[in-house]
């Protein structure tokens, strides 16, 4: 990650969440559901291309981010729009997949000098969306066997999810306040 701070890091979030809720109401045959997953791509795709050219230093992993990202929005549109030639569009985003996956892969998700430095509520966020990851994987191949209650594992799976997306919108970003727990003040 670099030093920067990240722009329209919210807008994406919050478009995030936004999709997964309308993947939610689409599973329970809500309406309006492929309206808000439509719009939804929509925002995400027009936010990374925003947020690609706003940029100071661009990098060859960061030319294949945008067309991961462009890639997937224009898939998931032409999908709900049920369009031709969305085979392109999902080979195309594979392969830039596979690309970012050997570039970065997991070292995206590790901080700047990849040392964890967790608090109990980060580790119990990251608990949540252990468990929210585990149960739309496991809602997924019940749905797939039909057995009972698959769709309302589904629906907890993505709604924690969601709201794990969502944490830093609604919890404030704390100050960073020296402790001086046990220390004598020297004068």
């Amino acid at each position: 990650m670099s030093i920067y701070k990240k722009i329209l890091k919210l807008p994406l979030r919050i478009s995030l969440a936004v999709l997964l809720s309308g993947i939610l109401a689409k599973m329970l045959e809500w309406p309006y559901a492929n309206e808000i997953i439509l719009y939804s791509f929509s925002t995400i795709g027009v936010l990374y291309v925003i947020r690609f050219f706003n940029k100071r230093e661009k990098q060859f992993v960061d030319y294949t981010k945008l067309v991961l990202v462009s890639f997937w929005s224009i898939y998931g549109i032409f999908t709900i729009l049920k369009l031709p030639y969305t085979l392109f569009f999902l080979i195309i985003m594979a392969i830039t997949f596979v690309l970012w996956f050997v570039l970065e892969g997991t070292a995206y998700f590790l901080d700047e000098d990849r040392r964890a430095k967790n608090s109990v509520a980060q580790i119990l966020w990251n608990f949540a969306l252990v468990i929210g990851t585990l149960g739309v994987i496991s809602g997924c191949l019940l749905r797939i066997l039909n057995w009972d209650y698959a769709v309302h594992l589904l629906s907890l799976g993505i709604t924690i999810i969601a709201a794990y997306i969502l944490k830093d919108v609604f919890v404030p970003e704390s100050s960073k306040i020296d402790e001086h727990n046990n220390e004598e003040f020297q004068l």
